[in-house]
């Protein structure tokens, strides 16, 4: 089940809101408007907080824990993918040797355009 959880209850960022998407086809896909959420393993953005992509602006809309083996079609077109598979295998891909354990907990980042 996912927990959704509002700043109060979230526990101390684990990294700063630069670092959440980084990778270059990411960005892309972010800009394009196919990519409205991203998952890591630690919490990289508060509630309301706005991360800058080329000169745009997104803001983090939503902030919460969720097990892998929850990841759904749907989420994956969240990260840009078609599939729960095509996004595993891009994640793994960038961390060789990472099982894959539908147990594993990651921190889901939903954000939005701002708008001008």
């Amino acid at each position: 089940m996912t927990n959704q959880q509002n700043n109060q209850e979230l526990p101390p960022k684990t990294c700063t809101i630069d670092r959440l998407v980084t990778v270059p086809e990411d960005i892309e896909k972010v800009l394009a408007g196919k990519k409205t959420a991203t998952r890591r393993n630690g919490r990289y953005a508060d509630i309301g907080e706005v991360m800058t992509l080329q000169g745009q602006d997104f803001v983090v809309e939503k902030v919460y824990s969720q097990a892998l083996g929850e990841l759904t079609e749907e989420h994956a077109k969240q990260e840009g993918f078609d599939t729960v598979e095509e996004y595993k295998e891009s994640i793994l891909s960038f961390h060789p040797g990472m099982p894959w354990l539908p147990q594993m907990r990651v921190w889901v980042h939903e954000f939005r355009p701002v708008s001008s």
